[in-house]
Formats: C-alpha cells, sequence, structure tokens
C-alpha cells in the first residue's frame, strides 16, 4: 500500500472522525430540541436519541479499527492473529449498525411515516447488514493470509537449516 493511498485513507478516516464527533455534540441535541417542540412523545424522543447516538459510536468504532488496521499495515503486521480482533470488533459494529438501523424503522412503523420510507430504512438495513458479511468474507481471507504467512516462515525456517 503506497503511502500516498495511506496519507489519503487517513484523511478521510480523521475528517470522518472530526465529522461525527460533530453530529454527537451538535446535531444530536438539536434533534432532541426539535423532537420536543414538535410534541413527540418523551418514550420516542429518547429512543430516537439513543438509536443516533449508538449508531454514530458503531461509525466511530469501525473508523477507529479501521486506522489501526492500517497503522499495522504500514508496519507490515498486518497478517498477524492481532488484526483478528480489529476485524472481529468492524464486524460488530457494521452489524450492531444494521440492528439499530432495522430498529429506527420498526420505530416508524406504527407512526405517520410513510410506507416506502419504512421499507427504504429496512432496505439500508439489509445492505448493512451485507456489509457486515462482506466484512466476515475478508475476515476468512485474512486467516488464510496468515495462515500461508506462517507456512512460509516455517518453510523458510526449515530451509534456512538445511543450507
Amino acid at each position: 500500500m503506497g503511502k500516498l493511498l495511506t496519507l489519503a485513507l487517513r484523511a478521510v478516516l480523521a475528517i470522518a472522525l472530526a465529522g461525527s464527533l460533530f453530529v454527537q455534540v451538535w446535531m444530536v441535541p438539536l434533534l432532541s430540541t426539535d423532537l420536543e417542540e414538535s410534541g413527540t412523545n418523551a418514550g420516542v424522543r429518547i429512543l430516537a436519541l439513543a438509536l443516533a447516538v449508538l449508531g454514530i459510536a458503531a461509525v466511530q468504532v469501525t473508523l477507529v479499527c479501521v486506522w489501526r488496521l492500517l497503522t499495522m499495515v504500514r508496519r507490515g503486521t498486518v497478517f498477524s492473529h492481532a488484526a483478528f480482533r480489529y476485524v472481529d470488533v468492524i464486524f460488530w459494529a457494521v452489524a450492531a449498525a444494521s440492528v439499530l438501523v432495522f430498529a429506527l424503522a420498526v420505530m416508524l412503523a406504527p407512526g405517520d411515516a410513510a410506507p416506502g420510507v419504512v421499507l427504504l430504512i429496512c432496505g439500508a438495513s439489509l445492505l448493512i447488514a451485507g456489509v457486515a458479511l462482506i466484512v466476515l468474507v475478508l475476515r476468512a481471507l485474512l486467516a488464510q493470509a496468515v495462515a500461508r504467512d506462517a507456512e512460509a516462515n516455517t518453510l523458510r525456517a526449515e530451509l534456512g537449516e538445511v543450507i
């Protein structure tokens, strides 16, 4: 992975993390105020805010784990068992985000939301679940790469003993 690509990805991750922090600190309180002024039930308001905060937290966890994996790539240690921890956390964060989006659809379904909007949100939840499954496939590929790396190291050691 080239230095320019690594730098560009780090810039995108930093901007996304800063944006998510801005949304948590500034936009979520505004959402709370808007929901309160519109006369939304307190239970629904708390649920909506909790879904928003937890969804943003899932994104932030994913961003931090990708940053850590990028650091491992730069150091040349990504093909190790330590990388599995970050990939697993990414999978669970994305899976949680999918569940949170589906919970949002469930929350909106009995209200005044158009059925098409609820269906679109359910579709978004399905797409996010698909991303989680892609992460699982990539984890399996990482496992194969780690196994091949370990096998290559063993063969190198045996060849060194022979020579």
